[in-house]
């Protein structure tokens, strides 16, 4: 690199740094401002205070409200997926007490990804807003349960190859699955409330002891595949 273009590139670093900074802040206190009053009652003006930029810098960085609340749902869908895939990682896919092994896993599901922070914000938009702009939430449609539901919906799969589940639908068995996992929790975090480790507990047993009945292999068959 020539010294002329090196002196450039150190110049435009802090600018990009800066830049970066300003959208993080921007995104952070838009979240804020949205989960609190909703698309339509959001305000750039409050937007902008709190994140501390002007309101030119934020129609700069996203031409319009609409725009910036795509980004914050992309942002937010996008770290709840990290949370998501790093769950999916714990799934034991060689269990060795079936029930007690999927309790455990549905507890650190719902523990760190259905009652978390961005959890809790992109339930409470799609209810408050959904139904007015359903556009608006294609992506996290499409990013976030859809994901979820295929990537369990294959490792449910893998245990029925194990013999220890039995199912014609897998993706169907993986949709039944979240729903009974969230079913005692669903009122809870609709106010804004935390589940307890005790409750999350009781809902998790309850919900993979529902979820076996359905789905468990019969006992014969597991029998067959340790003979």
């Amino acid at each position: 690199m020539r010294r002329r273009d090196h002196i450039a590139a150190k110049a435009a670093a802090p600018t990009q740094r800066g830049q970066c900074s300003k959208r993080v802040s921007i995104l952070d206190a838009a979240a804020e401002v949205f989960c609190r009053e909703g698309f339509s009652g959001a305000s750039i003006d409050e937007i902008a205070a709190g994140a501390c930029v002007s309101r030119q810098t934020i129609y700069n960085h996203y031409r319009e409200k609409e725009t910036l609340f795509l980004a914050v749902v992309e942002d937010v869908v996008e770290r709840a997926n990290a949370a998501l895939f790093a769950m999916l990682a714990t799934f034991p896919d060689r269990p060795d007490n079936l029930e007690d092994d999927l309790t455990a896993f549905a507890v650190r599901l719902a523990r760190n990804c259905l009652c978390n922070h961005d959890g809790k914000f992109l339930r409470r938009l799609v209810q408050s807003e959904g139904e007015r702009y359903p556009h608006l939430f294609e992506t996290w449609r499409r990013q976030g349960p859809c994901k979820l539901a295929t990537a369990l919906a294959a490792l449910f799969c893998r245990l029925g190859h194990a013999g220890a589940l039995h199912a014609d639908d897998f993706d169907l068995a993986a949709r039944q699955f979240l729903a009974l996992v969230n079913a005692d929790l669903q009122m809870t975090t609709l106010f804004g409330g935390m589940p307890t480790d005790d409750e999350l507990e009781r809902a998790s047993r309850d919900a993979v002891r529902t979820f076996l009945r359905a789905y468990a292999a019969p006992v014969e068959e597991k029998v067959l595949l340790r003979a």
